[in-house]
Formats: structure tokens, C-alpha cells, sequence
């Protein structure tokens, strides 16, 4: 059994971080479930353990948390569904990249009930979106945008952090991060691409598509 967890308002950060830790180690001992979190965060940076510091461009716009997750810096805030992730990995398997792919394709199939199609792209952590709505870049290729970022931590096998996917936050408040090291392309969300989509709506989307991608170990 998977729990499933709402929270409503904006949820302290570090408080976050305190319940993943716990909860991780409780079902490592086998005394929780695991655990499936929906949040929205006040405006904060996380750095993972991949970060560089000169990425942080406005260290002083917002606060800035170190994270032991994956990856380079991202921006949470408002508008934003962030997705804490508390699954049994050893009991699914023991393969980290196989279960990093089925939360790449969790968010794929939530998107795609929205009539927005994702992508994987090779070198870039995350979900993508083609915009056809901007011009070609310079190789020609379509312009992409980010809508999901993905980071997460393991501990005796027991994920934690996770997903976040963009509703409508504040665009604006990524300009003080190069989101994930990556400079040549730009973020985007459901209300930038025209799809004025609830936090509720997305929030069944998930839960939906959760059965078509982790059977239960």
C-alpha cells in the first residue's frame, strides 16, 4: 500500500526534509508505508549535490537550501506541484536509472492527459516540451522548455525527494538560478502553454497514472 498525502498551503522547507528522513527510515524498518506527498513550497533555491555556484546568479532573491538530492539547483514556489517521492526502490528492483525513468515517464503520462506531450531528452535531467510557438533555435531544431524537474536521494533504498511540475508559478523567479546548469533552454508551465489547469486536476492526473507505471513490490 502506498499512502497518499495532501498538504494544504505552504509547506516550511526544512520541516519537508524532516518528515521525508523520518518517514524513509520508518519504511526502511518496516514500520510505514510507503508514501506518495503533494506540496506547495514558499519561494526557495535548493542546491544538489551536483550544484555550481556560480549558477546561483541572485543568491540573495530568495532563500537557498542545501539539498543531498540529485542534481544542480531548482527553484521552488507557488503555483508549483512538488511531489515527494517515498518508495521502496530495493523492493522494486535495485535499479536506480530504471526507477528514475519511471518517474520521467509518470510525469509523461500526468502531461498527457493534459494534451501536453513530454520528452526525455539525452544530458538533460527532466521533462521537455516543444513550443512551437517560438522560433526554431539556431540548429533549426524546435525551441524546448522545461515543465518537470526530477531529483531524488536514496537511503537503505528508500527514495525521497522527488518531482516538481510547473502549474503557473512566477516564471520570473527562475532567473536566479540557472535551472539544472542548463543555459540554452528556458522553463516553462501548464498556464504558460495556454492550459489553465488546477492543482487539483493535477493532483487526480497523478494519482491516475501512478497504477501504469510502479506496480506494487
Amino acid at each position: 500500500m502506498v499512502e497518499w498525502i495532501t498538504s494544504d498551503g505552504l509547506t516550511d522547507y526544512d520541516a519537508a526534509v524532516e518528515f521525508m528522513e523520518a518517514r524513509a527510515a520508518a519504511i526502511a524498518a518496516g514500520e510505514a508505508e510507503e508514501c506518495i506527498w503533494m506540496v506547495e513550497h514558499p519561494p526557495l533555491y535548493t542546491a544538489g549535490t551536483s550544484a555550481k555556484r556560480e549558477d546561483l546568479t541572485d543568491p540573495d532573491r530568495f532563500p537557498v537550501y542545501e539539498s543531498k538530492r540529485g542534481g544542480q539547483y531548482t527553484y521552488h514556489g507557488p503555483g508549483q506541484r512538488v511531489i515527494y517521492v517515498m518508495l521502496d526502490v530495493g523492493k522494486r528492483g535495485h535499479d536506480v536509472r530504471k526507477f528514475v525513468k519511471q518517474l520521467e515517464q509518470w510525469v509523461i503520462l500526468t502531461l498527457d492527459q493534459f494534451n501536453v506531450t513530454g520528452h526525455i531528452r539525452e544530458g538533460r535531467v527532466g521533462v521537455w516540451v516543444e513550443r512551437d510557438d517560438k522560433p526554431l533555435m539556431a540548429t533549426g531544431a524546435k525551441t524546448e522548455d522545461k515543465i518537470a524537474a526530477i531529483g531524488i536521494r536514496l537511503r537503505k533504498w528508500i527514495s525521497f525527494h522527488g518531482i516538481s511540475i510547473n502549474l503557473d508559478p512566477d516564471l520570473s523567479h527562475f532567473d536566479g538560478i540557472v535551472p539544472c546548469g542548463i543555459t540554452e533552454h528556458g522553463v516553462t508551465s501548464l498556464i504558460d502553454l495556454g492550459l489553465p489547469v488546477r492543482m487539483n486536476d493535477v493532483d487526480v492526473a497523478l494519482r491516475s497514472s501512478f497504477e501504469q507505471v510502479f506496480n506494487s513490490p
